[in-house]
């Protein structure tokens, strides 16, 4: 029998679908209204006062006087708000500051406001009521939640709280489901990720978890340490585990692992959040993409990623956008962030309702050689080189070799095999003959030989743990970039886990 929390979950989600309909069926209607929202509500802000909000009546309008900014650009203003200055990005002062480690600008404080933290709450719980509404099923509500994040404990800064977005968010889980969740406060609050994972096996080993969440790479190291213990596969250790809910990088490359290691297939719900904002999460089991959310306080425009580089590349609206085509995605919310370029680039799915998936980093590709290969093409490659086959992959990065020691440069894969291919050759030459099919640059330098195919490096087991450790990256929302257009990566692992 369903418990009361099992049943009322049902209408409940019947309701949330209802209204989620109504926006996305209104999508050039819904992003207007937050458009003029945003306006209204910073234009006595410093930077509304700075960039003419007062005069801005449409997006023609708003386009020439506030321009692309990414954190660097923008952080005069946020170092104002760190201060403890009020009305300068958002209207008063953020109730927190997300904190997240940037590659070339130390730490990056990015603002929460009273406005926006709803929407990532409510974002996570709608992709959950979307899925009962769905498939019916709503017994997983009474087994027990796991959510790996990071560490709930907070510093201040002026009298604003700040840490990881995982941590913050943790304090707004709904009170129905805190007697469910797991792992311990005491367990969250551990902040060496290898610690804090052992304890969580030991706390949940022998609970009835219904849905695992966190990001896939490290579930996996979680997963296998149930395994070590108690030598069953993590489905027949959870009977009731049937849900996973995963964000920040692509499930495909660890979808057949992942199987293997649960010992059967298990739905699972894509989110794509960011300390930005949660922009999308996986609406319907058997469609491709995230559903875009365009009534979450964020207004979003969107560059050609082939054309973000140029002087004054064009700047569209979600009615402008085509299927298919890589764009940066920009964004204006109730944080106070300005026609701010997040790094991400998307590509949708749908266009009926909008549904994205995340193709990359603008930062994150190859083109040593103008081939523009991006992560999405990797990944696919992957994918079809390993579907079918007994072939297991752990973790993979690619970099450019530009100097080899003999020979035309290479595209060289870093590869930590669970199981390993029978026949190399064979595999690379599937990974090659998909990402040619993919990318018609990176065919025209191998056909015209100013490449030589892609060469494949295997890792040993734990390299990639290895290295995350040794940057004091290990663990958290914390993962390994699937391609770079350097070699500081890549030269790194070999330094410390190489297997000729």
């Amino acid at each position: 029998m369903p418990s009361v929390k099992a049943a009322l979950s049902k209408p409940f989600a019947k309701y949330i679908a209802k209204r989620i309909k109504k926006w996305a069926s209104k999508p050039a209607e819904t992003q207007l209204k937050v458009f003029n929202n945003l306006i209204a509500d910073a234009k006595y802000t410093a930077f509304g006062k700075d960039h003419q909000f007062n005069s801005i009546k449409t997006y023609q309008d708003f386009k020439p006087k506030v321009p692309i900014r990414d954190y660097e650009a923008l952080r005069p203003y946020v170092e104002r708000v760190v201060k403890g200055e009020e009305d300068i990005l958002w209207k008063g002062k953020p109730i927190y500051f997300a904190k997240t480690s940037g590659t070339t600008s130390g730490a990056k404080y990015i603002p929460i406001t009273k406005e926006s933290m709803p929407t990532h709450v409510e974002a996570a719980r709608n992709a959950i009521l979307m899925y009962i509404h769905e498939t019916g099923n709503s017994k997983f509500v009474d087994g027990k939640m796991i959510f790996l994040q990071g560490s709930p404990i907070l510093e201040e800064k002026n009298g604003i709280k700040l840490g990881r977005l995982s941590g913050i968010v943790a304090h707004y889980v709904p009170k129905y489901l805190q007697k469910n969740r797991m792992p311990s406060l005491k367990t969250n609050c551990i902040d060496d990720w290898e610690t804090k994972v052992e304890a969580i096996v030991e706390e949940t080993i022998n609970e009835d978890m219904s849905i695992i969440s966190g990001i896939p790479s490290w579930v996996q190291m979680y997963f296998e340490k149930l395994i070590e213990k108690k030598n069953k596969k993590v489905g027949d250790i959870f009977k009731n585990f049937n849900l996973f809910i995963f964000g920040g990088v692509n499930y495909e490359p660890y979808r057949a692992k992942f199987e293997n290691l649960i010992g059967r297939k298990v739905d699972s719900i894509e989110l794509y959040p960011a300390s930005e904002g949660f922009f999308a999460f996986q609406d319907k089991q058997d469609e491709k993409g995230m559903l875009l959310q365009l009534n979450s306080g964020i207004f979003y425009e969107f560059v050609k990623a082939d054309d973000f580089f140029n002087e004054n590349p064009e700047r569209i609206t979600i009615a402008d956008v085509e299927l298919g085509v890589n764009y940066v995605m920009i964004i204006s919310t109730t944080a106070g962030l300005w026609a701010y370029n997040i790094g991400d680039t998307v590509e949708f799915t749908s266009l009926k309702p909008y549904r994205v998936i995340v193709s990359g980093r603008i930062k994150h590709f190859i083109s040593a050689f103008g081939e523009h290969v991006i992560g999405k093409e990797v990944e696919q490659a992957l994918k079809e080189a390993t579907e079918n086959t007994s072939i297991s992959v752990n973790e993979f990065t690619v970099a450019p070799q530009i100097n080899p020691e003999e020979g035309l440069p290479y595209h060289e894969w870093l590869i930590e095999f669970e199981n390993e291919p029978k026949n190399e050759k064979d595999f690379i030459k599937n990974l090659e003959t998909s990402l040619q099919q993919q990318n018609s640059y990176y065919f025209d330098l191998i056909t015209g030989k100013v490449l030589q195919p892609l060469k494949i490096t295997k890792i040993k087991k734990d390299g990639f743990q290895t290295y995350m450790k040794s940057i004091g990256k290990l663990g958290g929302q914390n993962k390994i970039p699937r391609l770079s257009n350097d070699r500081k990566i890549a030269d790194t692992i070999w330094q410390l886990h190489l297997t000729k």
